[in-house]
């Protein structure tokens, strides 16, 4: 966890690798609770008979589900101390390169692209590159958008 003493350290990091996430185990349960809270019940996701079949050889998680996860992962690898509050703006470019199969570990790596002041506070981008454990292709690439307010 690398902890920034406010906006300025932070400032100082624009442009470099922040670190990584701890590893998160993508499980059944977890892809069907997903599946449930959005009504995406594609086979390939909550059927693991017919998935076995199929051209990943198990089930895989929602592309979202995925993206879902950065949050969590993200909170992880770096904090900003002296805000009154961050949140999520949104995200810009997102793609999904590789599935995640059941089972898999997944990690983010957070890189800070940018760092803006705005109306409403601070704009921080940082594009998150989601890994699977022993895989060459990432799960999810995506510039994620924070307003961080001090």
């Amino acid at each position: 966890m690398r902890v920034f003493q406010g906006l300025t350290e932070l400032e100082a990091a624009v442009g470099t690798h922040l670190g990584f996430s701890g590893w998160h185990t993508v499980t059944q349960e977890q892809i069907d609770q997903f599946a449930e809270a959005t009504g995406d019940h594609q086979w390939i996701h909550v059927d693991p008979e017919k998935a076995a079949a199929g051209p990943f050889g198990k089930t895989v998680a929602h592309g979202f589900l995925t993206l879902s996860l950065v949050p969590m992962l993200t909170q992880q690898v770096y904090t900003v101390q002296g805000l009154s509050m961050g949140v999520n703006y949104g995200t810009d470019k997102v793609r999904f390169p590789a599935p995640v199969p059941v089972g898999s570990r997944i990690r983010a790596g957070v890189e800070l692209l940018s760092l803006t002041a705005g109306a409403s506070g601070w704009r921080a981008v940082s594009r998150v590159t989601i890994e699977i454990e022993g895989s060459n292709k990432p799960a999810c690439v995506a510039d994620s958008v924070a307003v961080l307010v001090p």
